[in-house]
């Protein structure tokens, strides 16, 4: 005669089977309440898997908006002093020595700079076309509000490009405006307030932790 099964030892089967782990793809779905087999019902099990769900997705986000307001480290802030280039390519230091040139009226050098860094990214002949024309019209123009120092050469061969606008017309206007950043601003920069009283900050911080 076979072995008779127990109500509370069905019960335990049947617990077993609900809090059994997800299962991979293809297999048999012990991932749902013993009634229910779609997975689509509102069970404790799916709102446990839900509520779970919804925890490490806040998680993941918390994570990454608080790497976004982390300031830049000692470290990197040292290496700026060390290479302008370096600083160039930190979204900081490109906004600590923005700060800079504002306060020197010099703000257009930067940003004629950085204009250029994304025209070279672009490859539609209309895009291009069109934001050369723009960064002209801001920067190059003798009618322009953002004038920035190029010598007559340079701004010569750009009138000669703009018939026929490419994605690096303006590389030896960005090669003498970078030059100048890097030999006239970059070391008044190094020594001041706004760049020591950033380093000072940091060692305070390193100090703190």
């Amino acid at each position: 005669m076979p072995h008779s099964v127990s109500g509370v030892e069905m019960r335990k089967r049947q617990a077993a089977h609900i809090e059994a782990p997800p299962q991979a793809p293809g297999q048999p779905r012990p991932n749902t309440c013993c009634l229910c087999w779609c997975g689509c019902c509102k069970c404790l099990w799916n709102e446990d898997r839900i509520e779970r769900s919804e925890r490490q997705t806040c998680t993941k986000m918390d994570s990454i908006e608080a790497a976004e307001e982390q300031h830049p480290s000692l470290e990197e802030v040292l290496s700026w002093a060390r290479s302008f280039e370096l600083m160039l390519r930190s979204l900081e230091g490109r906004e600590i020595f923005r700060e800079f040139l504002r306060s020197e009226y010099s703000e257009d050098n930067l940003l004629f700079w950085l204009a250029c860094e994304e025209l070279k990214k672009e490859t539609s002949p209309s895009v291009v076309d069109e934001k050369a024309r723009i960064i002209y019209e801001d920067y190059v123009s003798i009618l322009s509000p953002k004038e920035v120092s190029l010598d007559s050469r340079v701004r010569e061969g750009i009138n000669q490009s703009l018939a026929e606008p490419s994605n690096r017309m303006y590389e030896d206007a960005q090669l003498q405006i970078y030059t100048l950043m890097h030999r006239d601003s970059f070391p008044r920069f190094l020594n001041s307030t706004v760049y020591r009283d950033l380093l000072a900050s940091r060692r305070r911080t390193c100090l703190d932790t």
